[in-house]
């Protein structure tokens, strides 16, 4: 019985690690997506952007003002769609 408990304990501790795994996986893939769009083409990228023409202003300026902000909002709707799936294939969701 001692045996099935530990295999037991086992499988949920080997879960549990591949949940936190795929959860920071989906963190640092959100941090450097927001990184490159806000700081990356906002600042460092900018004066390469700055040929390409958006809505009247070029297209580094665009990114800095609107275009991070609107890749942040989408970055928070896309991981917690994201981590509501991961909880359904864990068995931890909400009810």
């Amino acid at each position: 019985m001692a045996d099935h408990l530990s295999k037991s304990a086992q499988a949920t501790k080997k879960s549990d690690e591949d949940y936190w795994k795929a959860n920071v996986r989906i963190i640092l893939i959100s941090l450097v997506i927001w990184a490159l769009v806000s700081f990356g083409f906002g600042i460092l990228l900018r004066p390469m952007l700055s040929g390409i023409s958006v809505g009247g202003t070029d297209l580094g300026f665009w990114f800095a003002q609107q275009g991070s902000i609107i890749v942040f909002l989408a970055l928070i709707f896309f991981y917690a769609w994201r981590m509501n799936k991961l909880d359904r294939e864990f068995g931890v969701e909400e009810e």
